[in-house]
């Protein structure tokens, strides 16, 4: 029975937009969208549900809904909420595997060519995705010698125009050199030229390269410079060679996607070809998680919002196994987001036919590996927490596991770690590293309680979150206000990395807030396990999988605690003279010791030598001076001869 109280009919908006479904804690648990909102949230408790759905309804303790003003804007707002709230009983898409990209970097002043994974970012032009990070790096080899386009790291392209020397790949043609500009020659807009160029080539555009290239070199031969003539036959065959490593697939030069499938009653793959001008420009691979009672339509029309709200270019056909959920409107948002008609169609003949087959063939693969990893992975994980869960007495196994540890050498930069895990798996996006404020001295204990407080006061302050949520602003506000607080739910275990007194301290702490939580104490000298109320420490045998989970969740802890002390010493290390300096930042700091070369030359420059560097007038070099050498006064005699 499912244990969400039924919104009265008559209060749902007969409008498109999406709905909510939240557990006891104000969590989302599922996001959907319908075209009519009362028709779809009262389909809940209208008919017999689906496992799935029921217990989905089971976990839910309300739901609330949002109305948009057309179909494709409730598209756009359930996929929003999806990923601002990643509900538990909503399909989930993870990579396969981390892509690489050929990227180029236009929104530097001097871009280069570069090998790139994970999310995109601004000012940047992606090429890909290819299938190996060796095959973008025999493309950049081949295309290098056509468009001399840089392909060293800013740290090197600093390093060389200090040395105001090019590299050798400038002295072989490979790049236009403009890290010395003075000395090659390049301007930024030649340079950008040949970028440009590039990127043309790269979107599928060879046939002008290939016509230059070969009008040039014909004409080189005629007046004799075969010199010349040779280099750009080499060019010609560098990228013929790129263009060959592209496989041709169809017999026109059509721009398309090809989306293949492979599915069981739990999971699915999907595979995606991306076709340009005929041939494979790359490809990408999707797992999903199919949580939620969804058929082939549903997903493939779930899988085409997740590609498309994550990419700029959209080609004018779409290829799927199956005709989507929605179809008329998922064609009317991608043509709105390409700008011109876009058709998704099932191919039944031809070449479009035969390269579905393809790929799907590659989703069916990635399919088998990925339930190879995963029968052993998933088994192993369930195992070891229910083990966990019996091992420490709880009712299951803890699905939310956060563990704290602190770090500190002495009174100075204390710092405590709060880790997550889900599953048994590490989830990085909920770490969260404190830096201990109102604690004197060194003391554990008072950091622990510091921390505790920190992380729980949020979660003793939320409400209950049982009400509906019919009015479309407060449910945005609500939805914005529960953005800002991310961990206001229970985990299922607490963990403290210490003995005995850092459990009184975590169990002190809970019981003020009034949670009702379980929480342990891990002990790294014996591995003991302190449990709340037992006088003796438990010991978990040696080789036992709950405690390889404990284990690795304290280190994890332990580690993720102590880079982050690592970092605060290292700036305090780092630490110069110049910074408590009014008027002396990042950059002038930089400018200064650019100039200079180190802090002891500029403490044996005089007020009009500092005065000289970029961005430092007279004021400001006066005052500099002063202060270094009211410091460290030193004599210019040391750095005589």
């Amino acid at each position: 029975m499912a244990s969400v109280p039924r919104p009265d009919p008559r209060s749902i908006p007969d409008r498109p937009g999406a709905y909510l479904f939240r557990d006891a804690d104000g969590r989302a648990v599922y996001v959907g969208k319908a075209i009519s909102l009362r028709k779809r949230v009262a389909s809940y408790w209208g008919r017999p549900l689906h496992p799935r759905t029921e217990a989905m309804m089971d976990a839910a303790a309300s739901v609330e809904w949002i109305v948009a003003n057309t179909e494709v804007d409730a598209l756009m707002l359930e996929y929003n909420l999806i990923k601002s709230h990643r509900p538990r009983f909503n399909v989930r898409y993870r990579d396969d595997k981390s892509y690489p990209y050929l990227a180029l970097t236009v929104g530097e002043r001097w871009p280069r060519a570069r090998v790139m994974r994970g999310p995109k970012r601004k000012g940047v032009r992606y090429f890909g995705p290819y299938g190996h990070a060796y095959a973008i790096r025999e493309t950049l080899d081949a295309l290098t010698r056509v468009f001399p386009v840089r392909t060293c790291s800013n740290a090197f392209f600093d390093q060389r125009a200090r040395a105001r020397r090019p590299c050798l790949y400038y002295d072989i043609g490979r790049c236009a050199g403009p890290c010395v500009p003075e000395s090659t020659g390049v301007t930024e807009e030649s340079y950008r030229a040949q970028v440009d160029a590039l990127a043309e080539f790269l979107g599928g555009s060879y046939r002008p390269v290939l016509t230059r290239l070969e009008a040039e070199m014909r004409g080189a031969a005629d007046v004799l410079e075969f010199e010349r003539a040779a280099k750009l036959r080499d060019q010609l065959g560098a990228a013929r060679k790129a263009i060959e490593s592209q496989e041709m697939v169809l017999g026109r030069r059509d721009d398309l996607d090809v989306v293949g499938m492979e599915e069981d009653d739990l999971e699915a793959a999907f595979q995606v070809f991306f076709v340009r001008r005929g041939r494979v420009m790359g490809r990408r691979g999707w797992v999903v998680d199919k949580v939620e009672d969804i058929d082939a339509p549903g997903l493939v029309a779930s899988f085409l919002r997740e590609l498309y709200m994550e990419r700029d270019e959209v080609p004018p056909r779409v290829l799927v196994p199956a005709a989507p959920t929605d179809a008329a409107v998922l064609e009317q948002w991608l043509s709105q987001v390409r700008a011109s008609r876009v058709r998704i169609a099932v191919p039944a003949r031809g070449d479009g036919r035969r390269l579905l087959r393809v790929v799907n063939q590659n989703a069916k693969e990635a399919f088998v590996r990925h339930k190879l990893k995963r029968a052993s992975d998933f088994a192993a994980r369930s195992r070891a927490l229910q083990e966990l869960g019996e091992v420490l007495g709880l009712p299951s196994g803890p699905l939310r596991i956060e563990c704290f540890d602190i770090s500190n050498l002495g009174p100075t930069d204390k710092v405590a770690s709060m880790v997550v895990f889900e599953d048994g798996l590490p989830k990085r996006s909920d770490y969260r590293k404190f830096a201990i404020k109102g604690v004197p001295g060194q003391d554990d204990f008072a950091s622990m309680e510091e921390v505790l407080r920190r992380r729980f006061a949020r979660l003793a302050a939320q409400p209950s979150g049982d009400g509906q949520g019919e009015a479309v602003d407060d449910a945005a506000r609500d939805g914005t206000r529960r953005r800002r607080r991310r961990f206001a739910y229970p985990p299922s275990l607490v963990v403290v990395d210490g003995g005995r007194g850092q459990l009184s301290v975590a169990v002190r702490v809970l019981d003020e807030y009034a949670l009702d939580i379980p929480v342990i104490g891990l002990a790294k000298r014996l591995e003991e396990v302190y449990l709340r109320g037992q006088p003796q420490p438990l010991v978990i045998p040696r080789g036992s999988e709950a405690l390889f989970v404990l284990q690795h969740v304290r280190d994890e802890a332990h580690r993720f605690a102590i880079t982050y002390h690592r970092t605060k010493r290292a700036k305090r290390a780092l630490r110069s003279p110049l910074d408590d300096i009014p008027g002396v930042g990042p950059a002038r700091k930089r400018a200064l010791l650019r100039t200079f070369g180190s802090l002891a030359r500029l403490r044996t420059a005089s007020v009009d030598e500092i005065a000289r560097a970029p961005g430092v007038g007279p004021a400001l070099a006066r005052q500099i001076h002063e202060h270094l050498h009211r410091l460290e006064p030193v004599s210019a005699e040391r750095w005589a001869g």
